[in-house]
């Protein structure tokens, strides 16, 4: 590879593994990597702490919009580990933001427009210089529409949900199979039908479907994809 910096969009559904390779590849590539994804889970934890938002996912979008510029959210990238921590206004919450509460009400939080448009303001900042790798739903076709590479991730809702399904027992919650399902369903189609920004591929994203790749496979494809960016 040369040693053009690119800026990488990567663009699908939940639970398709967008975060873990988008970390793999800025690791690789020594860029920096923005996971949007998490962004929009710490403001939905901060609504969720302030009494912004009801079980039922109604927004107080008033109260909301008066405090959104008071939400800080910055990355700490761990180079020996590879791990990336989220922080809310000085608050690591890396892990509470993962939680299944979170997962139910984060496309209620997202559709939102000032939202929406206060996340990308931010995003668009850290990626000014280019060598970045930023993966969400709206990367190629609303942040970085020019981006030099853009990949859209999918694979099956039971796929995706048994590997969320994995990964949240793994941490020892209390879920079920079916509860997971309903959630990946449910953010589908919120994902998909949202007034502002809704999740599509962009026209000229390469479409990379995991549901039977390994890690691995998967790679070596995206690694490809990195080559023929870089050589034009």
């Amino acid at each position: 590879m040369n040693d053009k910096k690119l800026t990488i969009a990567i663009d699908g559904f939940s639970s398709c593994g967008k975060s873990t390779v988008a970390k793999e590849l800025a690791r690789k590539l020594g860029y920096v990597y923005v996971d949007t994804g998490a962004m929009y889970r710490a403001v939905t934890l901060y609504c969720m702490r302030n009494s912004l938002i009801s079980d039922d996912g109604t927004v107080n979008t008033d109260n909301l919009k008066k405090v959104i510029g008071d939400i800080n959210i910055t990355f700490t990238y761990n180079k020996s580990t590879g791990a990336n921590t989220t922080w809310l206004n000085g608050e690591q919450v890396e892990d509470e933001i993962r939680r299944i509460e979170v997962s139910n009400k984060v496309s209620y939080v997202s559709r939102i427009d000032f939202v929406r448009t206060q996340m990308v303001k931010l995003q668009q900042d850290m990626g000014k210089q280019g060598g970045i790798v930023m993966d969400g739903r709206d990367i190629g076709t609303v942040v970085f529409p020019n981006a030099d590479l853009k990949i859209f991730m999918t694979a099956s809702p039971e796929v995706r949900a048994q590997r969320r399904f994995d990964e949240l027992t793994a941490k020892g919650e209390k879920v079920t199979m079916e509860e997971v399902l309903e959630n990946v369903n449910q953010r589908d189609y919120i994902d998909q039908h949202r007034d502002v920004s809704p999740l599509r591929q962009a026209d000229d994203a390469h479409v990379v479907d995991n549901s039977h790749m390994t890690r691995d496979e998967q790679f070596a494809v995206i690694l490809q994809l990195v080559e023929n960016a870089k050589k034009g």
